[in-house]
């Protein structure tokens, strides 16, 4: 009889449902129940008041902005740390894993100092007219730093398990380089890249101390929502507070479900092909 190294199903679960339900659903469902507590009316009054509509443009416009700069400048990271060794890569492999270590406030300062206007990339730009700190471009530099390390680390295991001799039967066939990414390797890498993708965004969505530090937090230009969740929390208006948050909730989830929906697509196609 096969002996399993943790316990039996049982225990097992009911530690697992545990965890699950005191660290994840028990927060939320209390976020809820507050949002809930206002009435229909109450709710999309706050919801939708020109400050926190102003919010979500920001928030979402850059995390989108983020996400896509991401998408390329994280697969060709993943790509040269996968297909490639130099002098110093272990070092550049460690750096990606920066952001999860880094406490975001940390990052936010440091963001800020480089990019003032007097800082070293600030000073550099600034005769140019390019502003970073304390707008948008900030914000999203800030959701770039913090959200990387999600696409380069769902990518990256997937191309070092790719099987060459997928790229060596399409050479042999005469296909170009770009033929030979496009039609064999990105259809295999899809499912990874849309679960990088939507934790990338998600994360973005969500950070907040590597942000307010870099962007100003002037209403309806440069503040966040979850700056906005804050600073009800700060006034003691715990209800418009949970009804915000609950925003930014409902979208994660939409988000999360429509990549679940995509991948598996994704698999099925390249199953069939």
């Amino acid at each position: 009889m096969k002996r399993n190294v943790l316990p039996g199903l049982p225990l097992s679960l009911g530690v697992t449902l545990f965890y699950v339900g005191l660290i994840v659903v028990l927060p939320l469902a209390a976020l809820v129940f507050k949002a809930a507590s206002l009435g229909p009316q109450d709710y999309w009054a706050i919801i939708s008041s020109p400050r926190a509509v102003a919010s979500y443009r920001v928030t979402a416009l850059s995390a989108l902005a983020a996400t896509v700069f991401n998408l390329f400048f994280g697969l060709a990271l993943a790509w040269v740390l996968t297909r490639y060794r130099f002098p110093g890569w272990r070092f550049v492999d460690a750096l990606v894993d920066l952001p999860f270590a880094l406490p975001t406030a940390v990052a936010g300062i440091a963001l800020t100092a480089l990019f003032a206007n007097n800082g070293w990339f600030g000073s550099l730009l600034a005769p140019l007219g390019i502003k970073v700190a304390y707008t948008p471009i900030g914000i999203m530099i800030a959701m770039c730093f913090t959200s990387l390390p999600f696409i380069v680390r769902t990518v990256q295991p997937v191309l070092e398990d790719l099987d060459p001799a997928l790229e060596e039967a399409a050479q042999s066939l005469g296909g170009s380089d770009w033929a030979i990414f496009r039609k064999v390797i990105l259809p295999l890498l899809t499912p990874a890249l849309l679960a990088g993708l939507s934790l990338s965004f998600a994360r973005s969505l969500g950070e907040f101390g590597a942000i307010i530090f870099i962007a100003g937090n002037k209403p309806m230009e440069t503040e966040i929502t979850a700056l906005l969740v804050f600073i009800r929390l700060e006034e003691y208006d715990y209800q418009a507070a949970a009804a915000i948050a609950s925003v930014l909730l409902i979208t994660a989830f939409a988000m999360l479900a429509l990549t679940n929906l995509l991948q598996a697509r994704a698999l099925r196609y390249t199953i069939r092909n």
